[in-house]
């Protein structure tokens, strides 16, 4: 069967176009990647932790128990605001990552409120679905 479009107030088309456009994009963030995509922990230059992240939902899990040196070191080189942008495609992510940079924070206080950051934004985007 086919839909009469017709009877269709428009913007009620652009409304669902919308909606189907933000799912698209909301899968695109939430998505699995490959190995080569992840984000991979490191606490210095070369001092890989052995952890890593295929998605953001993994990213949430392992947050919560890689060291606060790796936390510290990526946020000040900005490497999560880069693979949000970059790789997951997240910027309104990104933009909340630069802003909890200029707040200065270290270790554990550091840590929860990244965790804060990244799994509301996880829950909000698994809503959206």
């Amino acid at each position: 069967m086919f839909e009469d479009n017709s009877l269709k107030k428009p913007s009620e088309g652009k409304i669902e176009s919308a909606k189907k456009v933000e799912a698209l994009n909301v899968s695109r963030i939430l998505r699995e990647l490959t190995k080569n995509e992840a984000f991979y922990f490191f606490t210095s230059i070369g001092d890989y932790t052995g952890e890593y992240a295929i998605s953001l939902g993994d990213f949430v899990r392992k947050i919560k128990e890689v060291d606060t040196k790796s936390i510290e070191f990526h946020l000040n080189r900005e490497d999560f605001e880069k693979w949000f942008t970059q790789t997951l495609e997240d910027k309104e992510l990104a933009q909340e990552i630069k802003n909890l940079q200029k707040q200065n924070l270290t270790g554990e206080s550091l840590r929860q409120k990244l965790d804060s950051i990244v799994s509301r934004r996880h829950e909000q985007l698994k809503r959206m679905l």
